[in-house]
């Protein structure tokens, strides 16, 4: 038998107890920290738009350009991203500064691919302090997979130092009587580099490395530094620089006719800002490593993946180069960003944040075929996968 009651006062009531346990449930299904809310999400970043590294300057800038397609869709779950990327000039203490400004005068929700070793290291303490995601770190240092230590710290690209390891694993294998001189960046971002060289060349490092030399992000050439190095009688040349520097690198070891089996950090593997200001006819042979596709390189340019990209980089970021890779990493750290924040539903806290960022399984449109991105609790490195490469003065052969 069913029962019902048609007392006015009793169904009145019983409404409004059903209208306020939907509002309670509604409710409580939103949580947000500062920078999110009903309508918007702030994401803070800062990248050198000016400074010794301003070419990184664009990577900040087609990043927006992914962000700004977002918005025009509707943004995540009905939320516009608001966007705020600042210049540090590739300085630390103006890194710290525009950090500090980021969280506490804008707000933000999260930095996101903050660019630079040094500069990300000078506010790790200050980011985890204040419980603020570092996240996606425009870096390959190995401390940005340190959960325990720096649970609001996470990477995106390969580490340095796997990299170094790769290098010295192929000098071992194809040319295990090598003469090694190594050029590097005197900072962490070099240092990390090297300590995957020396990692991978293990107790061989010793006899094989006959000449090391170093430069600082302030000097106007390292010519006097490729000099020295070829002097040294070394038939390998290990160019752990930045692009700048990498370009004066092989533009000086044509000009001075040494013609040693060159390696260079992967982060300098461009066409466009690289071997063109270098000349492409000096650049052959070249070997480094990528876990992207190549957007100069024609037979990805015919691929739906590349053609999504490429309408986004018109629509959004005409001013960019298109067959620029650093685009390419902004664009592809943006979508990972995105999915994490569309894992996050209507719980937009920092906590929320970086448990979704380490709950990621996912393959990006521009990443190499085979590389993926996943994280875990315990496993702060979304990008593990390398593959290497040599230029044949176009583009690239996979070795």
């Amino acid at each position: 038998m069913f029962l019902f009651s048609f007392n006015p006062a009793l169904r009145t009531a019983v409404a409004t107890v059903a209208v306020f346990a939907i509002s309670s449930n509604a409710l409580a299904q939103k949580k947000y920290d500062p920078g999110a809310s009903d309508t918007e999400i702030k994401i803070g970043n800062f990248v050198p738009y000016s400074g010794p590294v301003s070419a990184y300057g664009t990577i900040g800038k087609a990043a927006g350009a992914y962000f700004d397609k977002i918005n025009d869709e509707g943004g995540v779950s009905g939320r516009k991203i608001k966007y705020i990327s600042v210049d540090d000039e590739y300085n630390p203490a103006k890194s710290v500064e525009q950090a500090r400004k980021l969280v506490e005068r804008d707000q933000v929700l999260l930095l996101f691919l903050p660019l630079g070793t040094a500069h990300n290291i000078a506010i790790q303490k200050y980011m985890n302090s204040k419980k603020v995601p570092q996240l996606f770190v425009g870096s390959g240092a190995t401390r940005w997979g340190d959960p325990k230590a720096f649970p609001w710290t996470m990477g995106w690209q390969p580490t340095y130092q796997a990299e170094g390891l790769a290098y010295a694993k192929h000098i071992l294998a194809t040319k295990p009587d090598a003469k090694i001189a190594i050029l590097n960046q005197n900072d962490d971002f070099g240092r990390d580099f090297l300590k995957g060289v020396m990692d991978g060349l293990g107790d061989k490092a010793k006899t094989m490395i006959v000449s090391q030399a170093t430069y600082e992000t302030s000097d106007p050439t390292i010519d006097s530094q490729i000099v020295s190095l070829k002097e040294s009688g070394a038939d390998v040349l290990i160019n752990l620089s930045t692009p700048k520097f990498a370009a004066q690198a092989i533009k000086k070891v044509a000009q001075i006719d040494w013609k040693p089996t060159h390696y260079i950090a992967s982060v300098s593997f461009s066409v466009s800002s690289v071997f063109q200001p270098a000349g492409p006819e000096n650049a052959v042979g070249i070997i480094s490593s990528t876990y992207m596709r190549d957007p100069s390189e024609p037979r990805w340019q015919s691929t739906p993946e590349y053609a999504d990209y490429q309408a986004v980089m018109k629509k959004y970021y005409a001013a960019g180069n298109v067959n620029d890779s650093l685009n390419v990493i902004g664009y592809s750290s943006a979508q990972t960003l995105v999915q994490v924040l569309k894992q996050c539903g209507d719980n937009l806290t920092r906590e929320n944040v970086m448990k979704e960022a380490a709950n990621l399984s996912m393959t990006l449109p521009m990443l190499y075929p085979g590389i993926e991105v996943k994280t875990s609790p315990d496993d702060f490195y979304p990008i593990e996968k390398l593959q290497l490469m040599r230029f044949n003065g176009k583009n690239f052969d996979p070795l």
